[in-house]
């Protein structure tokens, strides 16, 4: 009843102060605007239905709701340091900005952390540098069953989509790609012709929808794919089984979004919403998956082929190890993406609470790979489907359940 007595004396005070511009004096307008409108603005959050710190706290209300809009900018300009935020910090956005726009980025005094903080992380340096190489060091993707290797850059693009990305974006990264000589991934998207025009290297991801190389019931179309990847721009394929930010589950692209480039890229019917599954039709066991990424390199025309995965039951992956064992070939690389990962869209429990983080992922995999002697000298882990959910008697459960070596 108080906030009521309120928005009614506001308004009578309004009209008051209205007659006293008409009968007194025209000064009378400057109050007289200002309680009309916080008037009417009381009026209208009382009878709406949709906020109730509205209805409680009429005019009022709005303030929280202000300060709610501006907290990212009072949190990063007036509150945390310049080491504090995430997943970049301030210091690494301006070294970024700063090397971007060719300007010095180099810091006078020392470093502003705590070294003896617990996870604290450095590097060692070495007692005998060696002289800097003329060209970027490389690493050779491909095993011996891959025809055409290719040497790749230590540090590349990260998968990203055309349809998240836009044209002009996936030029740019591209574009960028060509002139420092390193690789783009594709993301699970498509091969659209933004990726090709620039002329960089391609990582083809293909995730479970697999579009740009799929019929029209969403199965895998060996020739649309052959035909594409034989492109001189497509270095490697590799197949998505899941990303860090939300593994496990699927993607849904609204219809609204599937305009006419979109639709083309991704051979899906315009307008229409896209759904792609948690899983994949290509595969449903570990030798299975094996094959098919075997498969993936012989279409392809012998280039490298692997697959990505945020790393989840290390008994699934040492279940992968050993159908590599038996079925005599590896996959040329393998990409592992962490729990911290970022997207697009994905539900904020999977992205907080799902997955491995990037480290221990590594060590996971490396450890599987070395430990059941998979690992190959020209083969590669790299950092960047959750399997249909198996039955005790799957044969995803039936690896060996003996620790693994930890190699370096």
């Amino acid at each position: 009843m108080i906030r009521i007595a309120i928005v009614v004396l506001t308004l009578v005070a309004g009209v008051l102060a209205s007659l006293a511009t008409v009968w007194v004096s025209a000064w009378w307008s400057l109050a007289a605007v200002p309680l009309v409108l916080l008037g009417l603005l009381a009026v209208s959050d009382l009878v709406q239905r949709r906020h109730s710190v509205l209805r409680n706290y009429p005019v009022l209300g709005h303030a929280r709701f202000l300060l709610e809009r501006i907290r990212p900018e009072l949190q990063q300009y007036f509150i945390e340091r310049n080491f504090d935020g995430r997943p970049f910090d301030r210091d690494v956005r301006s070294i970024v900005y700063e090397r971007a726009k060719g300007t010095d980025a180099e810091e006078p005094f020392g470093t502003e952390r705590d070294v003896y903080q617990p996870g604290h992380e450095f590097l060692v340096p070495s007692m005998a540098p060696c002289p800097v190489p003329r060209t970027p060091p490389r690493v050779r993707v491909g095993g011996p069953d891959c025809a055409r290797p290719y040497d790749m850059a230590l540090l590349n693009v990260s998968a990203m989509s055309f349809g998240s990305l836009s044209a002009n974006a996936v030029l740019a990264l591209n574009g960028g790609a060509a002139a420092g000589n390193f690789a783009q991934d594709t993301g699970e998207g498509g091969l659209s012709e933004y990726h090709l025009r620039p002329g960089g290297d391609l990582v083809w991801e293909i995730g479970t929808g697999y579009f740009g190389c799929r019929t029209r019931d969403g199965d895998f179309d060996a020739a649309e794919f052959a035909d594409k990847a034989a492109h001189d721009h497509v270095r490697c394929v590799s197949l998505k089984l899941s990303q860090g930010a939300k593994p496990g589950i699927g993607g849904v692209l609204p219809g609204a979004k599937v305009n006419a480039e979109i639709a083309r890229v991704r051979g899906v019917p315009e307008g229409r919403t896209v759904i792609s599954p948690p899983y994949h039709r290509v595969y449903s066991t570990p030798r299975e998956l094996v094959r098919f990424v075997a498969r993936m390199r012989e279409l392809s025309g012998g280039k490298p082929a692997g697959f990505k995965l945020c790393v989840g039951s290390r008994r699934q992956f040492l279940a992968v190890c050993k159908a590599m064992l038996d079925e005599g070939t590896t996959p040329d690389f393998i990409v592992v993406d962490g729990a911290e990962g970022g997207t697009g869209a994905a539900p904020l429990e999977f992205a907080d609470h799902v997955g491995t983080p990037l480290t221990e992922g590594l060590l996971t995999v490396h450890n599987a790979l070395v430990g059941r002697d998979c690992a190959t000298g020209s083969g590669s882990v790299s950092a960047a489907r959750s399997p249909r959910a198996p039955t005790s008697s799957s044969a995803w459960s039936r690896a060996p359940t003996t620790p693994t070596p930890r190699g370096r």
